[in-house]
């Protein structure tokens, strides 16, 4: 199956890809997107809207008290983005006055009212009144001098230290060490979690791009009739074989173009990062995780290149798109669940299962210390995918690419698969 043809249509997929201004571009691009679409979303957040008008009502003139000078002393209320109004009167009346306020509640020439009961003293239950109830940015701003206030209401009868009071108040502020074999105890910041992301997503999105364009260039192929000409001088097989492989080796060179900073920021000390978002990777690492990753790019990209070969537009080409789409978005946001919970079940049996353990184990990696035997358990699973998945794409694509006309029903691809050559 790999002979001179081969290489010489290896050669040809990467002479078309590589030299293409569509991967110069997204080579270039893609780093500057992801951080332009986070600066962007941090710009966009930054913006906070300026004088809220929120009354607060208590049931009580000493509570009220205590919440105008906690809520005047907080920076929100100083830059102007809320401007409270502090009101004293029992359930029974506020319940008359909110039915007074609503046309101006709606009109929004008032943005909320704030109830606190005499309950509150016991369950930190309050009530807020507004047309957009669920403006969780003005809501956690306003939450925490009321939570102080309450908090201070209920002990002052208590007859508890100032001291003691203020030590009740605060969190508890957890600090992580990471305990590997043969390695010292060191402090573990959040440089684990942004490399595990950055795997993720930097697999889920290179496996899907490289393999659609492979689907698309199969597709044009085999319209411009280009693939029976190909077809005169190589077998089916090896134009598969050749483009699965060209397009492979453009992935890996293309990932490891975008992952050169992350090695480079991680392995000099060029640049002034804090601590806690330090990147600690080795070289292992990033070997391994292009390794995967090749392997990955020929099992998806034959899949994909399988699809184009029934098809004859990219429309009709939708519909065997999807279980394949599948395939990798599912993996994809199994990784996304250990940034939460790095021992999630799910994932730990996914980082050892077909199609899954391209995505889940290198950001799995990136998380903890995996034993070594589920690194070559994974291994051995992908490589296996490859060549249970080949032979079932080679079948197909031999009978399909040369197949137009109308398009063919699942159950004609079937019978394709028992065809004998």
């Amino acid at each position: 199956m790999f002979n001179y043809r081969v290489v010489a249509l290896i050669k040809r997929e990467l002479q078309e890809k590589l030299l293409s201004k569509a991967f110069v571009l997204m080579t270039l691009l893609l780093p500057v997107f992801m951080f332009g679409i986070v600066g962007v979303q941090t710009f966009i957040m930054s913006f906070e809207s300026e004088g809220k008008k929120i009354e607060i009502i208590t049931y009580s003139d000493t509570l009220g008290a205590k919440l105008q000078d906690a809520i005047l002393d907080e920076q929100f209320v100083k830059n102007g983005e809320i401007v409270p109004t502090i009101k004293t009167m029992s359930e029974r009346e506020f319940n008359e006055y909110l039915s007074s306020r609503e046309t101006d509640l709606l009109d929004q020439n008032l943005d909320g009212i704030i109830f606190i009961p005499r309950t509150a003293l016991k369950d930190k239950k309050i009530k807020y009144y507004s047309k957009t109830p669920k403006n969780f940015n003005l809501l956690e701003k306003i939450d925490r001098p009321i939570n102080k206030v309450l908090v201070e209401e209920y002990f002052s009868s208590k007859d508890i230290p100032v001291e003691e009071l203020e030590y009740a108040r605060k969190s508890v502020d957890v600090k992580s060490f990471k305990i590997a074999e043969g390695e010292d105890i060191k402090e573990e910041g959040y440089g684990g979690l942004i490399l595990s992301y950055l795997f993720s997503f930097l697999l889920y999105l290179s496996l899907i791009m490289m393999g659609s364009m492979v689907m698309q260039a199969v597709i044009q192929e085999k319209s411009n009739r280009i693939v029976e000409v190909l077809l005169s001088s190589v077998t089916s097989k090896e134009l598969m074989t050749g483009k699965i492989l060209g397009a492979a080796i453009t992935g890996v060179v293309q990932m490891a173009i975008w992952l050169s900073p992350v090695i480079l920021i991680a392995s000099t000390s060029w640049f002034m990062i804090p601590q806690e978002v330090m990147i600690d990777v080795t070289f292992l690492q990033v070997a391994y995780l292009l390794f995967n990753f090749f392997i990955g790019l020929l099992i998806f990209v034959g899949l994909f290149a399988m699809v184009g070969s029934i098809f004859e537009n990219p429309q009709d080409a939708q519909s065997g798109m999807w279980p394949i789409l599948m395939l990798v978005m599912i993996p994809f946001f199994i990784s996304m669940s250990m940034i939460e919970n790095p021992d999630n079940p799910v994932a730990n049996i996914a980082s050892m299962a077909p199609f899954a353990a391209v995505i889940v184990m290198p950001a799995k990696m990136a998380l903890v210390d995996v034993p070594l035997w589920q690194i070559v358990v994974s291994t051995i699973v992908n490589i296996a995918t490859v060549f249970a998945i080949f032979p079932i794409a080679g079948k197909i694509f031999r009978v399909g690419i040369m197949m137009t006309g109308k398009k063919p029903k699942w159950s004609e691809v079937v019978k394709w698969l028992k065809y004998k050559y």
